[in-house]
């Protein structure tokens, strides 16, 4: 009898001690770095401890190259033996990583955009998360300022790749939906420095507007090439170009460019009232604290609510199995899925078995670029 209960003891502890093991994978370098850099940032700030667990945040640059993402993820997971990875920055290679944590059953909360990441809800997509707002609810919002403006037609340009044909596919589909028509469409690669010959095709076009669909830095080159043209329209950008570099690299060429973003960019400037105001501006102070005085941007607030959904998953996970075993990575997956009223710098997540964002039209807001900075449209 006495040693059946030391046996139930020791099994307890084992429970308690085991460590939780979270497997980060960003685009630290390469055309994403912008984006990456603050993620990768922002896990210093992520609890060190959940639930009387330790947590161990391992964490991998992909160079913002999709085949060293996969290499990554089978790493974490095959190594590291991760019980969930948060990752990676881009569209294209968390698209890539979806076969890989299916395949091993490790849920993964995605930081790119595109819905195709989640959506639909299939059994690979069964373990797949993610915290950016998709192209699809902000491209309807673009859309929505665009008939409000009296926008007839539009040109697009936007990545060769997954992410700027996700763009591609939702503007199409919500400018046919406010009646406007886009008349030119072209595409360019992360890594061009020039797009004069795109640009001259759009601009022959004659549209009312612009959307550039590309994220971080690179999305200046296309705006930059269209007012060395002459363009006078509008020009849009999506919300993967919120950050400080594309300001700072983009400088004038990038004034008067409108977007929707999270509530996050400009969270000193929204009222009192706003339920993201407060975690926004609480993340923000400890991110400028640690890293210096304007140096926030959006990216590193989706690291910031992925940590969040795991504070609000990991204690109904905890009473299933212990970290380190399938039923623990099962269960955390579960209860990602039941997430509930998160209150994060991006939205409030309510998840559900066919929605692994969770997120509705609360979470965007329609902002420009007025003397190098970000102002909140009303």
């Amino acid at each position: 009898m006495k040693r059946l209960l030391l046996s139930a003891l020791l099994a307890g502890t084992s429970m308690a001690l085991a460590d939780l093991n979270v497997g980060v994978i960003v685009s630290a370098t390469g055309p994403a770095a912008s984006l990456g850099i603050p993620e990768r940032n922002t896990v210093a700030l992520l609890p060190q401890t959940l639930s009387g667990q330790k947590v161990n945040y391992i964490i991998l640059d992909d160079a913002s190259d999709t085949t060293t993402a996969v290499t990554n993820a089978r790493k974490l997971i095959q190594e590291n033996k991760v019980d969930i990875i948060i990752g990676t920055t881009t569209t294209p290679a968390s698209l890539a990583m979806i076969d890989v944590v299916a395949e091993a059953k490790v849920p993964m909360i995605s930081l790119a955009a595109s819905e195709s990441i989640i959506a639909p809800v299939d059994p690979k997509r069964f373990w797949v998360f993610k915290t950016p707002q998709t192209d699809a609810l902000m491209a309807a919002a673009i859309a929505q300022h665009m008939a409000a403006n009296n926008v007839k037609t539009i040109g697009y340009i936007g990545f060769n790749d997954a992410y700027g044909e996700g763009w591609l596919k939702e503007i199409q589909k919500y400018a046919q939906q406010r009646g406007i028509r886009v008349v030119a469409t072209e595409k360019f690669n992360r890594t061009d420095t020039s797009v004069t010959g795109q640009v001259l095709k759009i601009v022959s076009a004659r549209p009312d507007a612009v959307l550039v669909g590309a994220s971080g830095v690179p999305g200046v080159v296309p705006q930059k090439a269209l007012k060395d043209r002459g363009f006078t329209g509008q020009i849009y950008q999506t919300h993967g170009v919120a950050n400080p570099d594309f300001l700072r690299v983009g400088g004038r060429d990038v004034e008067g460019a409108i977007l929707p973003a999270g509530p996050i960019l400009v969270a000193s400037q929204l009222p009192d009232a706003n339920p993201n105001k407060k975690a926004s501006l609480n993340y923000i102070k400890l991110y400028e604290d640690k890293y210096g005085a304007g140096t926030i941007n959006t990216f590193g607030g989706h690291m910031w609510d992925a940590g969040l959904l795991l504070q609000k998953a990991v204690p109904s996970a905890l009473k299933v199995a212990r970290p380190g075993t399938a039923e623990f990575r099962a269960a955390l997956r579960d209860s990602l899925e039941n997430t509930r009223n998160v209150i994060g710098t991006h939205g409030i997540f309510n998840m559900g078995k066919d929605d692994h964002l969770g997120l509705n039209a609360r979470a965007r807001v329609m902002v420009t670029i007025e003397n190098g900075t970000w102002k909140l449209l009303k």
